[in-house]
């Protein structure tokens, strides 16, 4: 047997661990990776190998659960389709894959770009691949380009942390990485044709130069803040990000504002904000204050001249980074969030100053976490002060992301003429 098809048969035996799990285990990833760590014959080689596979044959699982009672497709040069060949066939040309595909799928013609051709040679409906309940959340999600986005390699996208990006770049060139430069978004690259990169061991993440963040994600604060003009920005002195996990915006939202600003953040998870607090140490940023009850001060409510609700949600603008949870998510999933998404916007209005803004943003499609929270929230008698700015759902195949979505509110400058309306 050669190596090629050893290595086939080493991910069926994974994959057959694996497949029971696909729909009751919101943790996938982990133990996804728990396993290849297992296998201590695995190299970094293999393990890409075998995270390619997985991935790609979680993104297409309901074809590949069908595909036993469809006729095979006219190149396929057996009488019996092996689903190994056609995840092989699927997936993505990396260094990792196109070893095997060169010697195991001599005869099988490159997969199309497009999931409505692929569809199309494997008897497939392109629907198939995602949740039906979901079309009423999005309908887009179902359509090119969003479906083929959404069934891609998630890009690895760093944020620019200093206004001189040639020690980084210089280092990105030594160990032989390319990249690009966002034309979207100053400050967003894109690394290329990297396999697996631990940018923790390099010297622009240890001097805190860069950060892991999708841009998507970055373009949450600059299209939330975009109807703002200079010197209302520099108005706005204290800011609150109310759920800041490991900090990702709280150190962007720094950076964006300049240290005349002061940015508390705060999050249920303690070891997200000590994370926080040591990536916030890390690029000496110091205009950060981490308070675990930054909604007091002296006992009494602070107030904020913006609040930023990052909110829990389901993570379906996740789907093509994170494919298991298109299995794992329902819709009583996305109501349960919604309500939860409610609670934390009204718990956090009132820390917002009269002028003050309220930004709310999830990484859902689905706009029952979206603008039908955003609708409720305003709906409700209790935030009368308040009306939208803007709102913006961040398609992945607008700047190859993940999906996002951000609403700027405002409230009225005038708290007093309202109560006495």
């Amino acid at each position: 047997m050669s190596r090629a098809e050893n290595q086939l048969r080493t991910f069926e035996t994974l994959w057959g661990e694996i497949h029971p799990h696909v729909r009751i285990d919101r943790n996938l990833p982990a133990r996804i990776q728990q396993r290849l760590a297992k296998e201590k014959r695995f190299g970094s080689r293999d393990r890409r190998l075998y995270r390619e596979l997985i991935y790609t044959a979680l993104r297409h699982l309901p074809w590949l659960e069908t595909q036993n009672t469809h006729a095979s497709p006219s190149f396929i040069p057996h009488s019996e389709l092996r689903i190994s060949h056609l995840v092989l066939w699927l997936a993505s040309d990396t260094p990792a894959t196109l070893p095997l595909k060169q010697q195991l799928l001599a005869n099988f013609p490159p997969a199309p770009a497009t999931i409505a051709e692929r569809a199309a040679i494997l008897e497939q409906q392109p629907a198939r691949l995602l949740p039906a309940w979901f079309r009423e959340h999005c309908p887009a999600a179902f359509e090119p380009p969003e479906i083929d986005a959404l069934h891609t390699r998630a890009p690895l996208w760093l944020r620019l942390q200093t206004d001189n990006p040639a020690p980084v770049f210089a280092e990105f060139t030594a160990r032989g990485w390319t990249w690009q430069v966002s034309d979207t978004l100053p400050g967003a690259i894109e690394l290329l044709a990297v396999n697996d990169p631990d940018l923790t061991k390099t010297e622009a993440h240890q001097r805190g130069l860069i950060e892991i963040q999708d841009l998507g994600s970055q373009l949450i604060l600059p299209t939330a803040l975009s109807s703002f003009s200079p010197s209302d920005l520099q108005s706005f002195s204290l800011f609150l990000d109310a759920c800041a996990g490991a900090g990702g915006k709280t150190l962007q939202l720094a950076r964006l504002l300049g240290p005349a600003a002061q940015i508390d953040a705060t999050d249920p998870r303690p070891d997200a904000l000590a994370e926080l607090k040591t990536r916030a140490a890390r690029a000496n940023i110091k205009n950060i204050r981490i308070l675990p009850q930054p909604a007091l001060a002296s006992g009494k409510p602070r107030s904020y001249d913006a609040v930023v609700v990052d909110a829990p949600c389901s993570g379906t603008g996740t789907w093509r980074r994170s494919p298991h949870l298109k299995y794992t998510t329902t819709e009583e999933t996305i109501r349960a969030a919604a309500a939860r998404q409610l609670e934390i916007l009204a718990r956090h209005a009132p820390l917002v100053r009269a002028a003050g803004i309220l930004i709310y943003a999830t990484c859902s499609l689905s706009r029952r976490e979206n603008e039908d929270v955003v609708t409720a929230f305003l709906a409700d008698p209790a935030h009368a002060g308040f009306s939208l700015v803007r709102q913006n759902t961040i398609l992945p195949a607008a700047h190859n992301t993940d999906g996002f979505f951000t609403a700027t509110l405002r409230r009225a400058d005038d708290l007093n003429r309202l109560k006495s309306t």
